[in-house]
């Protein structure tokens, strides 16, 4: 068994035995994965935030409702990230019906410490980011959801699949399919994800 499959087995366990000891783990396991796939597709730090904490509410609200072999049984990480993607759909339709200027998309700042890129490189990359953050943004839904969660989230064909409730060979044609756009608008050089993954 690898690791991933260890941390999802603890999770689970620990939410069938004790929700509240459990809730606070799988919040600590997997809320740096929600929010970077937030992001990724919102383009926005806020709605990112808001949007997160709508699924872990939504998430805690179904997990009193579950008996403890359901609690047992579940897949935390793409359990979470089918709720972030319906709570997103559901703020896409809202807004759509209530529209607001959107807030432009800000990255955090990593501190430097010994070894680290210099300010040139620093802003080389942060650049070559916000370019492949923007064209990101600019995918249809399905593509750019199945790009995060291929290579930003970094699941498998099969867990994004799980997610998108779709056949595997449908992610991996969205997947193809927005890689091949983005090469369009930002060249292959600049698709890279070792950036994207940390945000």
């Amino acid at each position: 068994m690898d690791s991933t499959a260890e941390l999802t087995s603890d999770t689970a366990d620990l939410l069938a035995a004790d929700l509240t000891d459990g809730f606070t783990e799988l919040v600590r396991l997997h809320a740096s994965a929600v929010h970077a796939f937030l992001l990724r597709i919102s383009g926005s730090p806020t709605v990112a935030d808001d949007l997160g904490q709508d699924t872990f509410l939504k998430a805690y609200t179904a997990l009193r409702d579950y008996p403890p072999e359901r609690r047992r049984a579940l897949r935390p990480r793409a359990w979470l990230l089918v709720i972030a993607a319906n709570t997103w759909r559901n703020h896409v339709r809202t807004a759509a019906r209530h529209p607001v200027a959107a807030a432009p998309v800000e990255e955090s700042c990593v501190a430097l410490s010994d070894g680290s890129p210099g300010p040139e490189e620093r802003a080389a990359n942060a650049l070559d980011r916000d370019v492949l953050t923007t064209a990101l943004l600019e995918l249809p839904e399905q593509q750019r959801i199945a790009v995060v969660l291929r290579h930003v989230i970094g699941m498998s064909y099969a867990e994004a699949a799980q997610v998108l409730d779709c056949p595997v060979g449908t992610v991996k044609a969205q997947v193809s399919r927005g890689l091949a756009r983005l090469r369009e608008v930002v060249g292959p050089a600049a698709v890279t994800w070792q950036e994207a993954r940390g945000a």
